[in-house]
């Protein structure tokens, strides 16, 4: 067989990258201007001083990595970051932050405004004349929406037509005017761009594209804030030898695949980006060897992975540093919900939203293929790290389908 064909067991494909730089190349200078170490200790110095700021868990598992029989999981559980329900909120708010900033620089002259001017009541009345916007399957939204309200200005968040009203409404908490768009993400994001350009607002994307990149440097270098926290959790212990983590648009892959690839060098674990198969930008711009637009209507239930473009800066890192893509049908990602949700085999019950568990869905798949374990270098000594993106943000979805209320999960008693 092709060592980058394409492979497929029934609704899981998976491919080796071919352009994967895994062992013989430093981070590039050129990449170091998308995300770098420098700009993670600005954003860091940042985060760290907002109300509410603490590490996520880092979370043991060693009852799944039995079932999996590797040698450990490490599983970062975003629920609780901020009271917001996923890893976002470290994304949009900081880039609602940095960008209102330019904003404040540009209207002052004074190149030498920071952050913390931004709660100067001499420039309250300019900061609450701004409109900051975007387009969301939710999480993203909810963080512009939660960033604007803290820094003080307006903001509108588009949606489109399979957004749950759960997500809805947790975005219109936060004081956001909230828009439903006919059709899928991608329509929302050029209802978005179009409105934008009409009003006057800011777009804060988590997505770059042709003449639009600063805003999504600032996002996917909120995320790295994360990933340098798992690292510091791990500390000591066994180093990751692989990472399974979610597609989208590719922004939260691109921030760990770039940060650990900067701190780790050659000795950063291998990336493996998972996408429903329903959402598969990523994995088919891997297979053409260049940025492809998957069309239809992208409605899987790991909704926050509902994606159809890449970000083209994300892509800039995901190409070289991915060591492969897989692709899984919604059911796997039911049913890892339903498993993590569990007190059995010695884990603690764990809240799980739907596109948290795509990576923990993935690995679970590969390492049921023995040559599929041998095809990206899992076996009994391996230690794998998950980024666990969301708890349960739409919560009656989630009871819908776990059977429990995240409550009722978490009141279980480990068995």
């Amino acid at each position: 067989m092709n060592k980058h064909a394409v492979r497929e067991q029934g609704a899981v494909q998976l491919y080796l990258n071919p352009r994967c730089v895994q062992d013989s190349q430093e981070y590039d200078a050129s990449l170091q201007s998308i995300l770098s170490v420098a700009a993670f200790e600005q954003a860091q110095a940042s985060i760290v001083q907002w109300p509410g700021y603490a590490p996520t868990p880092l979370r043991h598992l060693p009852g799944l990595a039995a079932q999996m029989k590797v040698g450990g999981v490490y599983y970062k559980d975003e629920a609780g970051r901020f009271g917001l329900g996923s890893f976002k909120a470290l994304g949009g708010a900081y880039a609602v932050n940095r960008l209102l900033l330019r904003q404040l620089q540009a209207h002052t002259g004074n190149t030498s405004l920071t952050l913390d001017d931004l709660k100067n009541p001499a420039y309250k009345d300019f900061i609450a004349g701004l409109t900051v916007t975007c387009a969301t399957d939710g999480n993203h939204g909810r963080s512009v929406a939660w960033g604007a309200k803290n820094a003080g200005c307006q903001c509108v968040i588009y949606i489109h037509e399979h957004v749950s009203t759960g997500r809805e409404q947790a975005i219109a908490s936060y004081g956001a005017k909230v828009v439903r768009v006919p059709g899928n993400y991608d329509d929302s994001v050029r209802q978005a761009a179009e409105d934008a350009k009409e009003h006057g607002y800011f777009v804060v994307s988590d997505t770059s594209y042709p003449g639009y990149m600063d805003v999504p440097k600032d996002v996917m270098q909120g995320y790295t804030v994360m990933v340098q926290e798992a690292l510091d959790q791990i500390g000591s212990g066994k180093p990751v030898s692989h990472v399974f983590i979610q597609g989208g648009v590719g922004g939260l892959a691109a921030a760990v695949c770039a940060h650990m690839w900067e701190r780790l060098g050659a000795q950063r674990p291998r990336l493996i980006v998972v996408e429903p198969n329903k959402a598969d930008c990523l994995f088919q711009s891997a297979v053409q060897g260049k940025p492809v637009t998957v069309t239809g209507d992208l409605n899987t239930v790991m909704a926050g992975l509902a994606c159809g473009e890449i970000s083209l800066l994300a892509w800039e890192i995901l190409d070289p540093g991915t060591y492969a893509y897989m692709t899984l049908e919604d059911d796997a990602a039911l049913q890892t919900m339903r498993r993590l949700a569990r007190a059995d085999k010695g884990d603690a019950p764990i809240v799980a939203g739907e596109s948290a568990v795509a990576g923990v869905a993935a690995c679970m798949a590969a390492c049921e293929q023995a040559d599929w374990r041998q095809a990206v270098g899992i076996d009994e000594n391996s230690q794998i790290l998950f980024f666990a993106s969301e708890g349960d943000t739409d919560a009656e979805l989630y009871q819908r389908i776990v059977g429990m209320s995240a409550k009722e999960v978490l009141a279980q008693e480990p068995v």
